[in-house]
């Protein structure tokens, strides 16, 4: 901690309050720069398959990236049959990515984290492997593809099963959840 000297009192600027402004300075980022493709997938998420997250999810801070691969299954849900990562936790799809190129950084990646890997992704069941694959984000991690959508969690779902993110329109377009075939379920 470092201590300050205010008028004869002393403050305490705690790392806490130090590291949220760490945070809040590198979550500022731009466009993605490129893309690897194949079946390889990325996860950086709270939610993710012994991945974590990159940006904040919700109030807690996410886990950082693991050294394997990121589970993509599917799960059933009132919208119907859905990519989750391996802990259930709903992944979506930007209508603003083109290609699958990643345009959600900063203030985007924060509300809605990427999932992140560090090797080839992993098909659950029901996930077609091919459909599987990877982009660079602009911060060098990688970013699990499907079906040349970047996958994203979105903050405010906080357990596995919750899609309140689906059809919001934020950061200039909406966000879907994805079918086991890679559309958008609208």
């Amino acid at each position: 901690m470092t201590t300050m000297f205010k008028r004869g009192r002393p403050a305490v600027l705690s790392v806490v309050g130090l590291a949220a402004v760490a945070v809040a300075v590198a979550g500022c980022g731009s466009s993605s720069s490129g893309t690897t493709s194949s079946p390889a997938a990325a996860q950086s998420s709270p939610a993710s398959t012994s991945q974590g997250a990159s940006g904040a999810y919700g109030s807690a801070p996410a886990p950082a990236a693991t050294a394997g691969g990121t589970t993509v299954d599917v799960a059933t849900s009132k919208l119907g049959k859905i990519l989750v990562d391996s802990k259930g936790r709903t992944l979506y799809l930007f209508v603003a990515d083109t290609g699958s190129s990643s345009t959600c950084n900063g203030a985007c990646a924060g509300a809605w984290p990427p999932l992140t890997t560090t090797k080839k992704p992993v098909a659950g069941s029901g996930v077609t492997a091919s459909l599987l694959g990877t982009t660079k984000r602009s911060d060098g991690s990688l970013e699990v593809t499907y079906a040349g959508h970047p996958l994203y969690y979105y903050a405010g779902d906080t357990a596995s099963g919750q899609t309140t993110g689906q059809a919001l329109s934020q950061f200039g377009a909406p966000w879907y959840v994805l079918a086991p075939t890679g559309s958008a379920i609208k």
